[in-house]
């Protein structure tokens, strides 16, 4: 017999409406949406809670923040993985592209551990039915990087690889075209000399001429054939956002200038940003700010970026500030996202969907989530 779970009184946000009702949950699917209350025993009493559909979150770095607590400490890759997922499931996030880095630009060499370790646990804990949230990859290729291509060789054609960045940390780029801020935060956090970080960035900015085009070209053939979602990172100018839509890469992801976003949006290109940016109230790199973004709908997608928590704190400031509804808000962290990362069976409440549901409680300004089903089971 497959199992029956009834929610009810609850304030469903659907694609275009926020629906006072009741969800039927049959096996894994949603089977039936409901307006008003159900009467039967068996009802679970949701006490007027907003429900949405899990969150879809397309680019993550948390696993990073728990691999590396602290400067000094590294925390064993398993159990890093294990936190990260409890922490992804506790926020509503129950599917989620692990974005881990490929290639060093020589201050974060960690990463490539935290790269291979990441895709053996995966595979390993992936068909055991303990992680609470579905992941998958999101490869962040360095494309300046000496050593990008033997790292994305092997795992090109990874099964659970949805999304592929194309990125450029080099100074005076993207994320970091301020140079000078670029030079003090690398001597703060890695301990280096003035003298020494120049030397390191005139380094980079040589390597960055010789490797990045031609690993830009190699990277977007080798991929071409499995059509995965490709996205470019930090985009700067409406220039960037044409050569990229030129050769097939149709995601914009976190631009770092209002006129990069409008150019996306005029081209078709969708465009991601981070809502972390939004919870905080402007960019840590001193970049555009997300709420501006959402203001001038030049907004497809959230992602967390680096804190789980902010997808749907984002969602409900953007409302609570005016910058757009409750189910266009929450399209961004659900089902735009869904559809971006190719899944067709997700991101909406809807007759036939997975069953992936988070319960909502509003809360002086705060979204604070209450319970979290995926596929139908209790998960937070």
């Amino acid at each position: 017999m497959i199992p029956e779970t009834i929610l009810t009184n609850a304030l469903l946000v659907l694609p275009t409406e926020v629906l006072a009702g009741t969800i039927v949950i049959r096996g894994d699917r949603i089977a039936d949406v409901q307006p008003g209350r159900s009467h039967a025993a068996s009802a679970q009493d949701l006490g007027g809670d907003h429900v949405i559909p899990g969150i879809v979150d397309v680019h993550t770095d948390n696993l990073e923040r728990q691999v590396q607590p602290r400067a000094t400490a590294r925390w064993p890759s398993r159990s890093a993985m294990i936190a990260h997922d409890s922490q992804t499931a506790a926020a509503g996030v129950t599917t989620v592209l692990d974005a881990l880095c490929l290639g060093d630009l020589g201050f974060d060499a960690g990463r490539t551990q935290t790269f291979k370790e990441g895709v053996q646990d995966l595979d390993a804990l992936s068909g055991t039915g303990l992680l609470r949230s579905d992941h998958f990859l999101h490869l962040r290729c360095e494309l300046p990087a000496a050593d990008m291509v033997e790292l994305v060789d092997p795992v090109a054609d990874h099964p659970l690889v949805r999304m592929i960045s194309l990125m450029d940390h080099s100074p005076g780029v993207g994320q970091y075209r301020d140079v000078d801020r670029y030079k003090k935060m690398r001597v703060r956090q890695h301990s280096l000399s003035p003298d020494q970080v120049d030397r390191r960035i005139a380094e980079l900015l040589e390597q960055r001429g010789r490797l990045r085009e031609p690993q830009r070209r190699w990277l977007i053939d080798r991929v071409r054939h499995r059509a995965l979602p490709l996205a470019s990172h930090d985009d700067a100018t409406p220039e960037e956002i044409a050569a990229n839509a030129a050769d097939g890469i149709m995601i914009s992801e976190f631009p770092v200038a209002m006129e990069a976003a409008e150019a996306a949006k005029r081209m078709g290109v969708q465009v991601i940003a981070g809502a972390p940016n939004i919870v905080r109230g402007g960019s840590h790199s001193g970049n555009v700010a997300a709420a501006d973004l959402v203001r001038a709908g030049a907004v497809d997608v959230l992602a967390s970026d680096y804190v789980p928590p902010a997808m749907i704190e984002a969602a409900w400031l953007a409302v609570g500030h005016g910058d757009t509804t409750l189910p266009d808000a929450v399209a961004m962290i659900t089902d735009r996202a869904a559809r971006m990362a190719g899944f067709t069976d997700r991101g909406r409440i809807e007759a036939g969907l997975r069953a992936d549901l988070v319960q909502v409680r509003p809360h002086e300004g705060h979204a604070i989530v209450r319970k979290v089903w995926r596929a139908g089971e209790r998960v937070a």
